[in-house]
């Protein structure tokens, strides 16, 4: 089973953000699993997997290269209202974008988890995903 993790360093999110995300989450194919998690500090992540920052100016990734990165179980890190810090992108394994515009956190949160179920899908043949 592939175990993903979302970290978000943030408050609560609105009702329509947290209704879009736990439908992406519940709705990934079978073998594919996402852990949710909000933090007050982007260093409080899960133990032995690879570290995928998001940040605006990081690497544009296709969604079959995204879903590259499913492979492996992995922490997608969301930054607060000031992003992640440099120190924690420099040790992060990778450093990618989902636009290289600003997003509000929240919308970056349902569109992380609308790709990690796009990019699962695609991984199992399933039909979401058409190219």
């Amino acid at each position: 089973m592939a175990r993903l993790h979302v970290v978000a360093v943030s408050a609560r999110l609105p009702r329509w953000a947290e209704e879009a995300c736990a439908d992406y989450a519940k709705r990934m194919p079978k073998g594919y699993e996402v852990a949710r998690t909000s933090v007050k500090d982007e260093r409080k992540l899960p133990k032995g997997v690879r570290i995928v920052a998001l940040d605006e100016r990081g690497k544009e990734m296709t969604t079959r290269q995204f879903a590259s990165l499913l492979q492996a179980p992995s922490a997608f890190v969301i930054g607060g209202p000031d992003g992640l810090s440099a120190e924690f992108k420099n040790g992060a394994d990778k450093v990618i974008r989902l636009s290289a515009m600003t997003l509000p956190h929240a919308l970056a949160q349902v569109v992380l988890l609308e790709q990690l179920y796009r990019a699962a899908s695609l991984l199992t043949n399933h039909p979401y995903h058409r190219e």
